[in-house]
């Protein structure tokens, strides 16, 4: 396996990974497909500030992706981040996963981030676990604040100090 910086010629693979949970799962809200285009401008726009990694298998096919945000907009929350991990849905299981966040954490920590934080729409048993064992803590649960495929979804946060 092979983890690299991202770049915008990832966008289409990246598109392909991600629209998979826009249309099946509620691990992202999101709830319309996103072009190429858009993915692009995502990564241009994050990566001035925040780092983007893919996960290349043994055979050089990108099958996940990591990647920091911000928290939120206030200038106060500056050195918290928000972490994601995406992984191509038959691809779980094989420490893709793992890798990426322990190079995205590690590349965080050097940033001079202080916090990491990852929403978690819950349940989710295998992402509760996943962040567990890589040090996060649930630090709070929001009860039905996301909407999706007709029902309401709670969503948990888990904390990370670097």
């Amino acid at each position: 396996m092979n983890i690299r910086p991202c770049t915008p010629n990832d966008a289409p693979v990246i598109c392909d990974i991600y629209n998979y949970y826009i249309k099946n799962t509620v691990i992202t809200f999101e709830e319309e497909l996103l072009t190429k285009e858009c993915i692009s401008q995502r990564i241009k726009s994050y990566c001035s500030k925040y780092p983007w990694l893919v996960l290349e298998n043994d055979s050089g096919d990108v099958v996940g992706y990591a990647y920091g945000a911000p928290w939120t907009e206030r200038s106060a929350y500056q050195y918290t981040v928000e972490v994601t991990v995406y992984l191509h849905y038959l691809e779980g299981g094989k420490g893709y996963g793992s890798a990426l966040y322990r190079q995205i954490l590690a590349l965080l920590a050097g940033g001079g981030f202080h916090a990491v934080v990852a929403r978690i729409a819950l349940p989710n048993e295998a992402s509760v676990k996943f962040h567990e064992a890589l040090g996060f803590t649930k630090v709070a649960h929001f009860t039905e604040v996301g909407r999706k495929f007709d029902r309401w979804i709670d969503v948990g946060c888990w904390q990370a100090m670097l």
